[in-house]
């Protein structure tokens, strides 16, 4: 029996004969304080997430191309690393088709060993989906996938982001339900408040020290 399987059997040894205790966790402790009406629940992930310098526009299905494209000819940003396989990357692949001029798309369409230096070193923005938000920590919830990849939403030192605005919820309890996660976590959800910052170096906060500097959410409002 290995040190594991005889650490299991002694806890399973020591819990016969004993009575399980009821359950009586209290849905309203971790919802009820964090809900919010419909209407008020972008303008207080909003608030949450420009308070650690998250900047945020509103847009539509239709216009965020437009944006994008305004955004980062401001930014003075030459390309925009993306994933063509995503509905959202087709679409910016549209409108940058009928319009010239446009910083270069680099697409995520290979293993990041065969490009690695270049992801780290010469990709200065990236473009991702969300799997939706939460207003009351002020967090977007990205779920990486072989399309769209961790790296994606980590290593460019400008992070645009893509948030539906009916895809706003109200506290992390109800994501969990909503997504099932109690019956198989993802493996790699990430809650993303704003840049990335430390303050581990002689307590200065820095921005980009681990991560993106900034970070730019889309919010494409319900048409």
């Amino acid at each position: 029996m290995s040190a594991k399987q005889n650490i299991l059997a002694k806890l399973r040894k020591s819990l016969v004969g004993t009575t399980p205790l009821a359950d009586n966790f209290d849905e309203a402790l971790v919802t009820e304080p964090w809900s919010y009406p419909p209407e008020q629940r972008i303008a207080q992930l909003r608030k949450q997430m420009e308070a650690v310098h998250t900047e945020i526009h509103l847009s539509t299905g239709d216009a965020w191309p437009a944006l994008l494209a305004r955004l980062l000819h401001e930014r003075q940003l030459p390309s925009l690393l993306v994933s063509p396989a995503t509905p959202h990357g087709k679409q910016l692949a549209a409108h940058w088709d009928a319009n010239a001029g446009l910083p270069t798309l680099k697409a995520y369409d290979r293993p990041v060993e065969e490009w690695k230096a270049e992801l780290f070193n010469d990709t200065p923005a990236s473009l991702t989906g969300t799997l939706g938000a939460i207003a009351s920590t002020g967090s977007l919830i990205v779920w990486p996938t072989p399309q769209e990849p961790r790296l994606m939403s980590l290593v460019p030192p400008v992070h645009f982001a893509l948030l539906k605005a009916s895809e706003v919820h109200n506290n992390f309890y109800e994501v969990q339900q909503k997504f099932a996660w109690a019956a198989g976590m993802p493996t790699n959800a990430l809650l993303i408040s704003g840049p990335s910052k430390t303050a581990d170096i002689e307590q200065v906060l820095a921005y980009g020290a681990h991560g993106p500097k900034d970070l730019v959410l889309l919010i494409l409002e319900d048409q």
